[in-house]
Formats: C-alpha cells, sequence, structure tokens
C-alpha cells in the first residue's frame, strides 16, 4: 500500500475534540486560581456563585473527551487498535508517571517524616492524570481484544455503566488494600479515583463508537445533543444526590459533557479552532499550571504566596496570565520536541489523549 493510501485511511481532521478539550483546560486553570486567590468577600458574589456552579462540568468533560479520542483516533484498517496497542500503552505510563511525580512531597518532607502513612497517602493520592492513563490503559486493551462492532459496543457500555454502579461497592471493598489500591479505586482523600470517575472516559468512548459512521459537525452534534439532553433529562426521574459515589452526578456531568460535545460540533469550525491551540497542547497547561497554583515538593505556589486575598479583577489577570505563559511554554517544548523526534504518521501531541485522537 503508498504511504499516500494509508493517509486515505485516516478520518479527516476535526477541531471539536480540541475545542472541547481546550474549553475544559482553559475552565481548569481559572478555576484552580480563582479558587487560590479569591477573597472570603469576592466569592459571594453572584457572577462567582454561578461560574462556581459550572465549574464542575470541567473534569468530567476532560475525561469524556480523552474517552471520545480513544476511540476516534483509530483509522479504518483491520486491526488499528493492536497495531497502536503499544503507543496507547507508554502514553497511559507517561499519565501515570506525571500523575505521581506531581505528588511528590520533597525530599525534606521525606527526610523530615520518613515513609509514613500521611505522605503516602498524598503521594498516592489519584488524581484526574492517573485516571486518565489506568482507562487509556484498559481501553486500548479493550479495543485491541474486540475487534468486532458489536463486541466493542458491548464491553464499552458495560464498563460506561458498569464502574458509575459498581462505586460504592469498590469502595467499600478498597478500605484493607495497600494506600496505592485503596486510593486508585476509590477513597476520601482522592480528587479523581477510578469509582466513579473512569465512567465518563469510557462512556465518552462508548458515543464515540457509537457515531462513528456519522459525518463531524451537525450530523454529530445533533445526536451527542440529543443524548446530552436525554441524560439530562433522566436525571429528574431520580433523587438528586451529590454523594463521592453517586451515579446520579455521572448521569448529570456526562449529559452536560455531551452537550458541550455537541456545541462544538455545531458552531462554526472557527468558533471551535478559536480554542483547539489550548486543546493540543492541555496536558503541558495542565501539569505546568498545577505546580504554580499549589506548589510543589515543598516549594509554595500561590495558594501560599498570596493566598486568597484578591478581587476578581485581578485574580482573573492572574489566571489568564497563567494560562497564556504555560501555553506558550508547552508551545516552545511541542516545538523542541519535533526538532529532536522524527516525524512519523501518527504521531502524538502533549494533550491528555493521543495526539491523533482529535480525529474523527
Amino acid at each position: 500500500m503508498q504511504l499516500s493510501d494509508s493517509f486515505n485511511l485516516r478520518p479527516p481532521r476535526h477541531p471539536a475534540l480540541d475545542g472541547a478539550r481546550g474549553f475544559a483546560v482553559m475552565a481548569m486553570v481559572l478555576g484552580h486560581t480563582l479558587d487560590a486567590l479569591l477573597a472570603p468577600a469576592t466569592r459571594e458574589h453572584p457572577w462567582v456563585q454561578y461560574y462556581w456552579s459550572l465549574r464542575g462540568i470541567t473534569a468530567p468533560l476532560f475525561l469524556l473527551v480523552s474517552g471520545w479520542a480513544v476511540v476516534a483516533a483509530l483509522d479504518n484498517r483491520p486491526g488499528a487498535a493492536k497495531s497502536t496497542y503499544g503507543r496507547r500503552v507508554r502514553r497511559a505510563l507517561l499519565l501515570l508517571f506525571l500523575g505521581y511525580l506531581l505528588h511528590w512531597p520533597g525530599w525534606e518532607a521525606l527526610h523530615a517524616q520518613g515513609w509514613s502513612q500521611a505522605l503516602r497517602v498524598q503521594f498516592f493520592s489519584f488524581d484526574a492524570l492517573q485516571c486518565i492513563g489506568v482507562s487509556l490503559l484498559l481501553g486500548a486493551t479493550v479495543l485491541a481484544l474486540t475487534p468486532g462492532t458489536w463486541s466493542r459496543a458491548a464491553a464499552l457500555a458495560a464498563l460506561a455503566v458498569g464502574i458509575p454502579l459498581g462505586s460504592a461497592l469498590l469502595w467499600g471493598m478498597s478500605l484493607g488494600m495497600p494506600t496505592v489500591l485503596h486510593h486508585a479505586l476509590g477513597a476520601q482523600g482522592s480528587p479523581f479515583p477510578l469509582f466513579p470517575w473512569a465512567g465518563f472516559f469510557f462512556i465518552g468512548a462508548l458515543a464515540a463508537h457509537l457515531l462513528r459512521l456519522l459525518r463531524p459537525g451537525w450530523p454529530q452534534g445533533v445526536m451527542l445533543a440529543l443524548l446530552g439532553g436525554g441524560l439530562l433529562g433522566l436525571t429528574h426521574l431520580f433523587t438528586e444526590e451529590w454523594s463521592p459515589t453517586s451515579v446520579w452526578v455521572v448521569v448529570l456531568r456526562s449529559g452536560q459533557g455531551l452537550l458541550v460535545l455537541a456545541a462544538m460540533n455545531l458552531v462554526p469550525q472557527w468558533l471551535a479552532r478559536l480554542f483547539s491551540p489550548l486543546g493540543r497542547l492541555s496536558l503541558g497547561v495542565y501539569v505546568l499550571h498545577l505546580p504554580v497554583v499549589y506548589g510543589w515538593a515543598g516549594t509554595p505556589g500561590l495558594i501560599e504566596r498570596v493566598g486568597p486575598t484578591l478581587g476578581l479583577d485581578l485574580a482573573l489577570l492572574v489566571g489568564v496570565g497563567l494560562l497564556a505563559v504555560t501555553y506558550f511554554i508547552s508551545r516552545l517544548g511541542l516545538w523542541l520536541r519535533g526538532l529532536s523526534v522524527p516525524w512519523r504518521v501518527g504521531s502524538t501531541t502533549f494533550s491528555p489523549g493521543l495526539g491523533s485522537g482529535q480525529r474523527v
């Protein structure tokens, strides 16, 4: 097969996924900055309260888009999932490494406290990157082992539904396990344990698989809007519950995330492309902004150096500045990486999923 023919097997690139990921990382950076710097009186402002109510969609959207990207990145060749399996495993291991690295307490803390339970809890706290990394590893394995359309749909559906439903049970079962497993499966100290947060990843993967035959743009956008609206309607049939293992919250946030994906498909492409550059560098922006805001390895961040003392305008200015600086550093890193690593078809970027995952 000629190289040009192999390109024809790849679906055309569309900015919707990059746009949704860029929107999510922008909201995440601004949300973390405002949370760290806003004065208590400013937090009571109606606009801040309204933003706070919308902020909960950012992490679920991040996971939804990452799951969508894993399926959307597959080209039309038979066995594409198997041929890319090694690259996906390497990406998953990188995400796990970076996720735990961000929780490194520093040598001074290690010398002062030893490898105590408190230090292990801090280090093994399961965050967004670890959740995406394990989900990517599991998702890539499922895709490689289920080549058939219906078997793949059944496997993804089982994970998308089973992970949220089994969260309360797994949280209880993990209590006597080692710290790393306890916090990975479900614990109060972990922001994004696999149960139920991996459910968002597989809901996105399942949606991508079911809508794979539709063209990007309004065909996918309309169906995503129907799916998202249906999930939001489903939440009205059950009692509202905001516990860490709540299935109701997963359904609510998944519906909202699918509506954001729908919007990115339905708006003019030039508008979605405004967020696309940020989406393609989202991993770099994410990894760089966390130490600045929250500190790392004993070095204090903005939350300790400045604290909750700023007004809304100044805190927003700091957040936008941090977003711009981390974006340009990530872009510089991508450029330097391009100079040192030979170009190859389907090469990855600094995004949380596979770089070619923006192909739909």
